[in-house]
């Protein structure tokens, strides 16, 4: 079939429009008519070329909602009709997937960055020639996507599909770092670093968990401001004064810091500020030399933690995370502005200057 989709190609600042072609479903595949997609700043980073490296050309995305419009012959748990968003790719079959922890999948970064099914193949062509797809299972810069029947978790219907795409892996990777990974109690505390969609994610979660001092720390006042309507207790300006300004708010330490920056010295920060058997969860490696201070990590019992995907299972958070939207507890909307799909290139430009905390962009009415 015809779809239109943003093609990332090697010589473009954004990927542009373009008509491709879109297979039908294999048996184990869905099709999905995207209602609405996140722009998240690893398809930024994958369009420039930072990161674990993608082919070209390739159609990036992976924060789509839709309706089911068909499915694979051996799929049995969805129908056509049925409101899904997708969430990220994995094999289904290794040892974690079957422990329903499918973000460490052993094939993880094969099916999120590859381009292609774990066959080698792609579903989208262009007069014949193929394009890389399959990103995170999905593709969804697109106005059709095809994706794994299990990445594909069902919505009710009276749910508003235009905002619910960033659940599936910008709000579900900050939510699931505090609720999963770190399984923060009743009382605890946690500094954030980085109030984008991740990490103000991270904040709202931290209120709903019940923790007992929440810190942001940004460079970004406004998004302080917007921190502190979705939960945060405090904020703290990032740069040369955060570190004293952290041992004022919590002179025994955090339980909790959490790194959504990709910058050395804010690692060192989160590090320092840790109380003892602390835990510091990241979701981004450092852009340059980082080296621990493992000696006061020891001292301390402190941890490191890498997290992907919030440690979450999809099927199981995405729709607690739902009804607690719905009661009004878990505000992530806030932080979401729309875009035609047509005006593509200003919701990417303004994505990547930071203006924009998460960009979703809509697909034309059909």
């Amino acid at each position: 079939m015809k779809i239109t989709a943003a093609v990332s190609r090697e010589s473009r600042t954004v990927p542009e429009l373009e008509h491709v072609d879109l297979e039908e479903p294999r048996p184990d595949e869905v099709l999905v008519r995207i209602v609405a997609t996140g722009i998240c700043h690893t398809d930024i980073n994958a369009h420039n070329g930072h990161g674990p490296p993608v082919p070209r050309p390739i159609v990036l995305g992976h924060e789509g909602a839709g309706v089911v419009e068909a499915v694979g012959a051996g799929v049995t748990r969805l129908a056509p009709g049925d409101h899904v968003v997708l969430s990220g790719n994995s094999c289904g079959v290794c040892p974690r997937c079957l422990d329903a922890r499918p973000t460490y999948c052993r094939e993880a970064m094969r099916v999120a960055f590859g381009g292609a099914r774990l066959d080698g193949s792609s579903p989208i062509t262009q007069d014949g020639d193929r394009v890389a797809a399959v990103f995170f299972g999905q593709s969804s810069f697109a106005t059709y996507a095809l994706a794994p029947a299990r990445s594909a978790v069902f919505l009710p219907k009276d749910v508003p599909l235009h905002l619910m795409g960033p659940l599936g892996c910008g709000v579900i990777t900050g939510a699931g770092s505090v609720l999963e990974a770190f399984r923060l109690r009743p009382g605890q505390s946690i500094a954030v670093f980085g109030t984008g969609g991740v990490g103000l994610a991270a904040v709202t979660a931290a209120r709903l968990a019940g923790a007992r001092r929440i810190v942001a720390v940004d460079i970004n006042e406004p998004r302080l401001d917007l921190a502190r309507e979705l939960g945060a207790t405090d904020t703290v300006l990032g740069g040369a004064g955060a570190d004293q300004a952290l041992r004022d708010i919590a002179p025994d330490g955090f339980d909790f810091a959490f790194v959504t920056a990709d910058v050395p010295s804010v690692y060192a920060t989160a590090t320092t500020c840790l109380g003892v058997e602390g835990t510091l969860g990241y979701v981004v490696a450092p852009a340059g030399e980082w080296v621990p201070d493992t000696g006061f990590l020891l001292a301390g019992g402190r941890r490191l933690q890498g997290i992907i995907g919030g440690s979450a299972n999809p099927h199981a958070l995405i729709p607690q995370l739902v009804d607690h939207w719905r009661a009004g507890r878990f505000p992530f909307d806030r932080m979401i502005e729309e875009f035609p799909f047509s005006d593509f290139a200003r919701a990417w430009t303004e994505t990547g200057s930071g203006r924009v905390i998460k960009a979703v962009l809509r697909m034309p009415e059909t």
